[in-house]
């Protein structure tokens, strides 16, 4: 059990939990930024957590549910006060119903992670302050201690397992719910540089591309919230296919660690799907996560079927040569 002191203050109205870990910082700090590795140990044994957004930067946010044995949800969220990369970050912890919204019958939390190197590995000490005594005694009943105890208590086997998320890698996929769908990968590059090839049209139309013989023949980027964007692609010489193009709105933008767009195919009938692009620095790179949010099961799994994520990594593969 990596714990070895839980200390509660009633004065300070404080609980601090010590974890000692036999990993390195920088690892430790890799999974608390990567959503596929965040989600294999914050929900206690049996309340396994799903993240369905995880951009771990000042003034970004992580909306989480955790799924009981009965399959009942309970609904959080964090919003980052503050973040010293590799170091620590501060976030208010709040209780939320399905969509988001806070729960304001229940306590919201501001918790500090801080992540240090010991002569062993690491450490990390997470100190929980409370606005009350009230709220303090509240989510102690609840059973926060001990839950926050059981879920550090698996984290030594996600640290252990370095070959799932080494940099080496390829794009992986993830089903979330019934519609969603998670495609991830590290890129050796900074955040600033995948963020400009994911912007700059010269850079997109190198990489941007899938498998060898196509080119990018358009390419129009939305500068601003409410601008449109345009994608289109043609065959090339003796390659087989026909020329499409995909387009949509930018909704949201939070250069340079996340976006979020709707996408639809032209020609194609139907609601758009929802893309929401994250951008997140860990010692081998960028973690590029793409979330996708697809109008029914069944156009998840058509597009799926297509070979997408295969297409990417081909993709993904030609941006690191050219980063």
């Amino acid at each position: 059990m990596p714990v070895t002191d839980v200390t509660t203050d009633p004065e300070a109205l404080t609980v601090v939990v010590t974890a000692d870990f036999t990993a390195p910082v920088e690892r430790l700090w890799t999974a608390h930024a990567d959503p596929r590795q965040i989600e294999r140990f914050w929900g206690p044994p049996g309340h396994p957590a799903t993240f369905t957004r995880h951009d771990v930067a000042a003034g970004g946010a992580s909306q989480y549910y955790m799924t009981g044995p009965d399959g009942t949800q309970f609904h959080g969220r964090w919003d980052y006060l503050s973040l010293v990369e590799g170091e620590s970050f501060t976030v208010t912890d709040r209780f939320t119903d399905s969509s988001g919204v806070a729960d304001e019958s229940l306590p919201a939390t501001e918790v500090q992670f801080e992540f240090s190197a010991t002569e062993t590995g690491s450490r990390l000490v997470t100190t929980s302050r409370f606005a009350s005594a009230d709220d303090l005694s509240k989510l102690i009943e609840m059973g926060m201690r001990e839950g926050m105890v059981a879920a550090f208590g698996q984290m030594d086997d996600v640290l252990a397992d370095l070959a799932s998320f080494s940099a080496i890698a390829t794009a992986q996929s993830q089903l979330i719910g019934d519609t969603q769908a998670r495609v991830s990968r590290i890129i050796r590059g900074t955040v600033e540089q995948v963020w400009r090839a994911h912007h700059e049209p010269e850079l997109m139309k190198q990489w941007l591309l899938g498998p060898d013989g196509w080119e990018m023949t358009e390419c129009r980027v939305a500068a601003a919230v409410g601008d449109t964007y345009r994608n289109a692609w043609a065959p090339v010489g003796d390659t087989e296919g026909e020329a499409f193009a995909l387009g949509g709105e930018l909704l949201e933008s939070d250069p340079p660690h996340r976006e979020v767009t709707t996408e639809s195919m032209e020609g194609i009938p139907g609601e758009p799907a929802r893309n929401e692009l994250t951008l997140a620095p860990v010692p081998e790179g960028t973690l590029m996560t793409l979330l996708i949010t697809y109008p029914s099961a069944d156009v998840r799994e058509m597009v799926l079927g297509t070979g997408m994520v295969g297409g990417m990594e081909i993709s993904f593969a030609r941006l690191e040569s050219l980063l």
